[in-house]
């Protein structure tokens, strides 16, 4: 079984006041979707794939929910054992998040775009005991790639489909196994119920601990900030994302009418919205923009759509500009998979606040500002934002990674730069982190270049964040090459391919350079690349 590897205690002192606040339930998960499908067993979620748009009751999720609980059971699935999925939004990938809840085990999301290399490394750091994925889905053919995974200590794989290999067990024969019952797991509200991996200064992915305390007051604190609660929400983000992770456990903890897409499509979604009445909707820039394009377009009517969060990337004051011409105010928020929602906005903050901050706090967190030396800044001084509160993660499962990621007092390095206002607002001004942010997915800096330096071409590389109109940024790499070589953007594609990575982590534009700027201490100095791609536009 999972364990918390950095110390909780710091939460004591709190609990209290986060339990007025109501953000802090002391329930399971499993408890609390049993506790939401008994009141509200009519409220449907809708699942658009392709052309086709289904609805499926709670009571009805929560039935089929159990069902599977009892035929993992039945396999030697057991409290504490981790799930590994890769499936879209899917209703196979609805159950079993509440299959693991009802079971007390660790639900681990996987990108449904990440290949065999990232996948080989997530089951075997994570020792997942259980692999779920789909046989075929659009132009991806999973069952090549898992024949190129790498898991020896995983046990069982799960495949959703017609076909898997010899030894995998296929969902309608797992649902068979299912006798209707299983015992009542040995498992707490502050044991480990998520595991989720995410890209950060390090090549390597680090695994983010979340409680079901810890998930359930994500969700209370951002479902009372909403300016119109249990308002019909529309989800675009992938199932591996942490805001995607959210956007199943609100329909199954909030009892809110969710719609979930398991591919993006701008035309699509502004017919959901005019169909289902959205009142509610999160996005990146690339999503909000392509729904006010299809909206023109199509004479959609989405006038319903009041509360929109748009973040995970850099906001440009044009968008909020455009939105506003549709009656829509939309606003930003500043989390992590690590520390979900720290701050948010609302409709009715005024422009400015809208324009140049991330909002609020939300209920229970605090943050600080601090300079190099860990001595906190004046309001109104830029500096590293440290955050805590009762939605923040319990630690990464690699324990040494802690050390780094807090200081005394349960204080998180968000490794972001900000700064707060006399309101109490807070703007993220620059990132700490070597991170590129496309579309909203983290993308490692560092594990790009290690990408690249595997290229025989290659001698040095610096990637960084290149500005993009719809995507908010793209890779773009930096290559010193050897003498006399040449190389072009197909052959990197071709390359990144042939590593078998996600597609979004290959470079998009490449720069070719004699030497890269180095500090006196060998540190690349990333800002003068930056600046230079700027210059050149």
């Amino acid at each position: 079984m999972l364990k918390a590897p950095y110390d909780q205690s710091f939460r004591a002192p709190y609990l209290e006041a986060w339990r007025a606040l109501g953000v802090w339930r002391d329930k399971t998960l499993g408890q609390a979707m049993a506790e939401t499908a008994a009141q509200c067993p009519d409220v449907p979620m809708v699942l658009h794939s392709g052309t086709t748009t289904t609805e499926y009751l709670m009571r009805d999720i929560h039935r089929q929910g159990l069902e599977l609980a009892s035929g993992l059971y039945a396999i030697g699935l057991r409290t504490g054992d981790v799930i590994a999925v890769q499936t879209p939004n899917w209703l196979e990938g609805v159950l079993l998040y509440r299959a693991a809840a009802a079971l007390g085990c660790v639900i681990l999301p996987i990108v449904h775009i990440f290949g065999p290399s990232e996948v080989s490394y997530l089951l075997q750091n994570s020792g997942a005991k259980i692999f779920v994925s789909p046989d075929r889905w659009r132009s991806i053919d999973y069952l090549e790639r898992l024949a190129k995974i790498d898991a020896p200590k995983l046990e069982k794989i799960i495949i959703i489909g017609k076909e898997g290999p010899a030894d995998a067990i296929l969902w309608p024969d797992l649902i068979a196994k299912s006798t209707g019952s299983f015992p009542a797991p040995n498992h707490t509200p502050d044991d480990v119920a998520l595991l989720l991996y995410t890209s950060g200064t390090t090549a390597a992915p680090k695994g983010v601990l979340h409680s079901s305390n810890t998930l359930l007051a994500e969700m209370i604190s951002t479902y009372q900030r909403r300016i119109q609660p249990g308002a019909a929400t529309l989800s675009p983000w992938p199932a591996g994302h942490i805001a995607g992770v959210l956007g199943i456990l609100r329909h199954a903890i909030d009892g809110t009418l969710t719609i979930m897409m398991d591919q993006w499509d701008a035309n699509a979604a502004a017919e959901l919205i005019e169909r289902y009445k959205i009142g509610a909707c999160s996005g990146t820039p690339f999503h909000v923009n392509g729904v006010l394009d299809a909206a023109e377009a199509g004479g959609r009517d989405i006038s319903t759509l009041k509360d929109m969060l748009c973040g995970a990337t850099t906001v440009p004051p044009t968008l909020v500009d455009r939105c506003a011409k549709f009656g829509l105010n939309t606003y930003r928020s500043y989390g992590s998979s690590e520390h979900p929602t720290i701050s948010w906005g609302r409709p009715s903050d005024p422009l400015d606040k809208r324009l140049f901050t991330d909002g609020g706090l939300t209920f229970g967190n605090e943050v600080r500002i601090i300079d190099d030396d860990d001595r906190d800044l004046p309001i109104g001084e830029a500096g590293e934002i440290l955050s805590r509160g009762p939605e923040m993660f319990l630690g990464y499962l690699d324990p040494q990674l802690n050390d780094a990621a807090f200081i005394p007092g349960g204080w998180f390095r968000t490794g972001d730069i900000g700064r707060l206002d006399r309101d109490g607002f807070l703007a993220i001004t620059d990132r700490k982190k070597d991170i590129i942010i496309r579309g909203g997915e983290n993308i490692s800096s560092l594990e790009v270049e290690d990408l690249m330096l595997k290229h025989p071409q290659v001698a040095d590389v610096a990637a960084v964040a290149k500005s993009h109109e719809r995507l908010g940024e793209v890779v773009c790499t930096f290559v010193v090459l050897r003498s006399g070589d040449t190389l072009d953007i197909t052959t990197v594609r071709a390359h990144f391919e042939q590593l078998g990575v996600a597609k979004q982590k290959t470079p998009e534009h490449i720069e070719i350079i004699k030497e890269l700027p180095r500090t006196p201490s060998g540190k690349v100095k990333k800002h003068e690349l930056r600046d230079l791609l700027k210059k050149r536009g």
